[in-house]
């Protein structure tokens, strides 16, 4: 199966859903990327599974405990003082029976396991942002190896080429035969690079094939286009959002919240539950008995010692605010080296002219023609080679690492910092 798709990298939403992205004609847009890989992904079906136990544990957790019926059926024999059997006949009975809990612990255990479900929602969501982060990655990945094995090809070529027409000259002397051994050695360690470039593509290419299940040497075409990068938003105003909509943050707040109200069904748990219920009883022997009443039953003491429990679910809750803390201050530097780190590299991508990679281009060609004609040395000609393989793919690894650092922000702070780079396209 042949898959040819030309994307752009575009913005996609840190949570919630992932709205359609405006794209250039037929091949599908990013988001249908992202679908391909949610659907059927194990890792999302385990999510999946696990909210809707956590939705299953909620719908039961407050409803009150069902009725209980009871009944018996026997026989009675009633004997005079003589021993002789002056009745018999028989006895049997029913009742009916409903247990109360102590007040306020049915909507305490629904709280808990509302919170269970919350926790599995904020599960699912971060999963699905990560996973929609990857494949904007990834995507990048294959169009960045497919621009970088381009450019060596044609040094690679070029280099080829001129030593062909170096042999051909069949050159004399010490300085011709050196200058054929750089070529050679130029052409070599360019074509390593090729072969560098080709590999780290198929591994990202292999990778986005299995999450859109198919097959693992199913061809990706990307075509290369840059992501276009926001700017950094305050420190301080990241950190603050950061708060309010990190993962990691917001399950642990919900799980101090859970644990609160674990403290509050321990305690609650120290009352008894208790069980009312009407009864009837008829026995027939010598005549006829019944009786209709009402039980009631409950443990002994009323007071139950459940100090254990409380002091248990108190210090889970001391942990909670612990853990709370910690994730607080982990997120709050893992912001600020990301802020720090995307900072610098739109510093560094700000230096690059728009046309920085034709210049180098136009360069190599330049010097290629002269180098042919006698006019510039092969140390002049092999370094604009080497330069304008090394400006594309520094130009392109920082704008990859620029996505790493955005992607991380738009992670931990839920701030979008990435905009469409399709002329037209809408914007999230």
């Amino acid at each position: 199966m042949k898959i040819f798709l030309r994307v752009s990298i575009l913005m996609l939403p840190c949570c919630g859903f992932l709205p359609p992205l405006a794209m250039a004609a037929e091949p599908p847009p990013l988001s249908a990327l992202v679908s391909e890989a949610l659907a059927g992904n194990p890792e999302r079906q385990y999510y999946e599974a696990e909210l809707s136990a956590a939705r299953a544990l909620r719908a039961t957790a407050g409803l009150p405990n069902r009725p209980e019926i009871s009944g018996s059926l026997g026989s009675k024999r009633t004997h005079d003082p003589a021993a002789q059997v002056t009745g018999e006949g028989v006895a049997w009975s029913v009742g009916a029976s409903q247990t109360f809990e102590w007040p306020g612990r049915l909507s305490l255990r629904k709280a808990i396991a509302s919170r269970d479900v919350a926790l599995a929602e904020l599960g699912y969501a971060r999963f699905t942002n990560a996973l929609a982060s990857r494949v904007r990655l990834l995507i990048l990945t294959v169009a960045g190896a497919h621009e970088q094995a381009r450019v060596a090809e044609e040094v690679a070529a070029r280099v080829h080429a001129l030593r062909d027409v170096f042999l051909q000259r069949d050159p004399a002397g010490i300085a011709p035969a050196l200058e054929l051994r750089i070529l050679e050695a130029t052409e070599l360690t360019t074509r390593r690079r090729i072969t560098e470039a080709h590999l780290a593509g198929d591994a990202a290419r292999i990778e986005l094939n299995q999450l859109g299940r198919r097959p693992v040497d199913s061809p990706l075409e990307f075509e290369w286009s840059d992501p276009s990068l926001g700017p950094v938003p305050p420190v301080d105003s990241l950190i603050a959002a950061a708060q309010t909509n990190n993962f990691d943050i917001r399950s642990r707040v919900v799980e101090l919240e859970q644990q609160g109200y674990r403290v509050a069904l321990a305690r609650n748990e120290r009352w008894p539950s208790w069980t009312v219920g009407p009864h009837y009883t008829e026995e027939n022997s010598v005549g006829q008995d019944r009786v209709v009443g009402l039980s009631v039953s409950f443990p002994l003491p009323l007071w139950k010692n459940n100090t254990a429990n409380v002091d248990a679910s108190k210090a889970r809750r001391v942990q909670a605010e612990a853990s709370l803390a910690m994730v607080r201050r982990e997120v709050e530097r893992r912001v600020a080296t990301a802020a720090r780190n995307y900072a610098t590299r739109l510093t560094e991508l700000s230096q690059w002219r728009g046309d920085a990679v034709k210049q180098f281009q136009e360069a190599a060609d330049l010097a290629d023609r002269h180098y042919r004609l006698g006019a510039v040395p092969s140390a002049t000609y092999v370094e604009l080679q080497k330069q304008y393989l090394d400006a594309v793919e520094t130009l392109i690894e920082t704008r990859r690492r620029a996505l790493e650092s955005a992607q991380e922000l738009e992670q931990l702070t839920g701030i979008p910092l990435l905009e469409s780079s399709t002329p037209g396209g809408t914007k999230p």
